[in-house]
């Protein structure tokens, strides 16, 4: 697989998001023994970014992640998250805690169920607005000085809070939605997109107009992370009804509701024109168009699947053309909010 750069460590292009092997998708079809075995096998192809966080089945994500590590830890560079709690498991309510005791323990318990003893990329999931951003980015900074942390990450804000955090501690990396149905991040909030939303169920509000934050990223030497690449599965074309099992969020998400879902199919339609040419799936598509916004974009789809794994790792080697591209750029903004 290509590689790119992660504040001086080459990993692979495309990473791996942990989140759905614990919950909010299909929950029916977890298994974890399977997805223990393909956290290794991304491994061996060369998936080293893996992402996951407290809040994905409260623990339960870190805790496999770690499992999948045990004797591999220096195969991966490790993200993790804090400042999201779990209020409700069973309604995925999440509420926000940038406090700086709630950082620091917070760590201490991901370092735990990880099962390491430094977390290689440690995010705020979202800011707290009740906090000073200063006051929680400080409690990180001092993680890295303690040598708990090596780098530091946001997710999910605006240019001007990026600015804000990188000016007291580097910003190593940020994490936002970025898709062909989710181009806020690049400066072009979709009419009829929401920014609402920490994640399913959770109450929690986004941040609105955030900018070229994608831009900010490469100005300012950090990575740009994009998570649903894929628009929740959308974007494969495989998800062309809302026949979700129940719990599964995207039963009651806008995008995924009958008449928006029909609308949305034209964006399915150019990705799957641009993948018969190149003899790809829509799935590559939709991954080597997020890649193509700049060689710092590590996109992070997620499966519990090997054969999907191993499609979207193949997108790393997916070169686009300029009018696949520019195609693929003026497709319809999607119908419907992202929560």
């Amino acid at each position: 697989m290509r590689k790119r750069d992660f504040a001086g460590t080459q990993v692979g292009a495309v990473g791996l998001g942990c989140m759905g092997m614990s919950w909010a998708y299909t929950e029916s079809e977890r298994d974890d023994d399977a997805s223990v075995a393909l956290i290794r096998e991304a491994l061996d192809l060369g998936v080293t970014f893996l992402d996951t966080a407290q809040p994905y089945g409260d623990g339960h994500n870190e805790t496999l992640v770690g499992r999948a590590l045990a004797g591999r830890r220096d195969d991966a560079v490790l993200a993790t998250k804090t400042g999201l709690v779990v209020e409700s498991l069973a309604t995925r309510k999440i509420v926000r805690n940038g406090r700086p005791e709630h950082v620091k323990g917070s760590a201490e318990d991901s370092l735990r169920r990880l099962g390491t003893d430094v977390i290689d990329l440690y995010y705020l999931h979202r800011i707290d607005p009740d906090v000073p951003l200063a006051d929680t980015w400080g409690a990180m900074a001092e993680l890295v000085a303690e040598g708990k942390v090596r780098r530091l990450g946001l997710s999910e804000v605006s240019v001007a809070q990026a600015a804000e955090a990188h000016a007291i501690h580097p910003v190593a990396a940020i994490q936002s939605e970025l898709s062909l149905w989710t181009r806020d991040a690049l400066g072009q909030p979709a009419a009829g997109a929401s920014g609402d939303g920490a994640g399913p169920a959770s109450g929690v509000g986004g941040t609105g107009d955030a900018g070229d934050v994608v831009g900010w990223c490469a100005a300012n030497g950090a990575a740009f992370v994009p998570f649903s690449p894929l628009g929740r599965g959308f974007l494969t074309g495989t998800v062309t009804a809302a026949d979700f099992e129940d719990g599964d969020f995207r039963g009651a998400n806008p995008r995924f509701q009958e008449e928006a879902l029909k609308a949305n199919l034209r964006i399915v339609d150019v990705v799957k024109a641009v993948a018969e040419r190149h003899g790809a799936t829509s799935a590559q598509v939709a991954i080597a168009w997020t890649l193509a916004q700049g060689e710092h974009v590590i996109p992070i789809p997620g499966t519990k699947k090997q054969r999907y794994l191993r499609d979207n790792a193949a997108a790393a080697d997916l070169d686009l053309t300029e009018t696949d591209l520019a195609e693929l750029d003026a497709v319809p903004a999607a119908v419907g909010g992202r929560y």
